[in-house]
């Protein structure tokens, strides 16, 4: 599943949905998109036509529906390149569909390419390049400024917070916004730490 790749997707993943949240941004869906993960092993698959690299996303329960899926898309594919074009989306839908499912959520249909979150990609970039060292140092620096853009805007306003009632609101606003970022950073380390200890404990 893609919950399951790496422990850092999970983490940048976590990452970037706080930055998304925090600023009113929308969250994309990694696996939904037609330049995920997903697709990308789909697109090989269907070119070597062996399902075998693509089970690996779904749950055990779908296999056999993926496998008559993948089977009615190659005999299709081999009809000509527009029916082609067809019966690669829509294996990819069902691929896609079947793979939320499995993972307990719902399917909205696919996304279009260039809509993955950029510290996602970038993990998976980190993945295909064998460094993570990069990427770490990157969303640490992201981390950091957050932090001190938050404090200096709450500590401006702190200033001022009693000079009125809507100040005084600026300020708690802020403030809010400053102390849900961190608790939210905390809640991740700490989430990774457990993490941590569990597997110290496994072996």
């Amino acid at each position: 599943m893609c919950k399951r790749i790496l422990s850092i997707v999970a983490i940048l993943m976590a990452v970037s949905a706080l930055f998304a949240v925090l600023s009113g941004g929308r969250i994309f869906a990694h696996c939904d998109t037609l330049d995920g993960p997903v697709v990308q092993d789909a697109r090989i698959a269907l070119e070597k036509k062996d399902v075998t690299a693509i089970l690996k996303w779904i749950s055990k329960e779908h296999e056999s529906e993926i496998r008559q899926a993948f089977a009615r898309t190659l005999a299709v594919r081999a009809t000509g390149k527009e029916a082609q074009e067809l019966a690669d989306l829509y294996f990819f839908e069902t691929l896609v569909r079947l793979h939320r499912a499995g993972e307990g959520a719902p399917y909205t249909g696919l996304k279009s390419a260039g809509t993955i979150e950029p510290a996602i990609a970038a993990a998976d970039t980190a993945l295909q390049t064998g460094s993570v060292d990069a990427l770490a140092d990157e969303i640490g620096s992201a981390v950091r400024d957050g932090i001190k853009k938050r404090f200096k805007k709450t500590l401006d306003r702190k200033k001022h917070a009693d000079d009125s009632v809507e100040a005084g609101r600026e300020f708690v606003e802020a403030y809010v916004e400053y102390v849900h970022f961190i608790e939210a950073i905390q809640n991740l380390a700490a989430k990774e730490a457990e993490h941590h200890i569990d597997e110290q404990h496994k072996h």
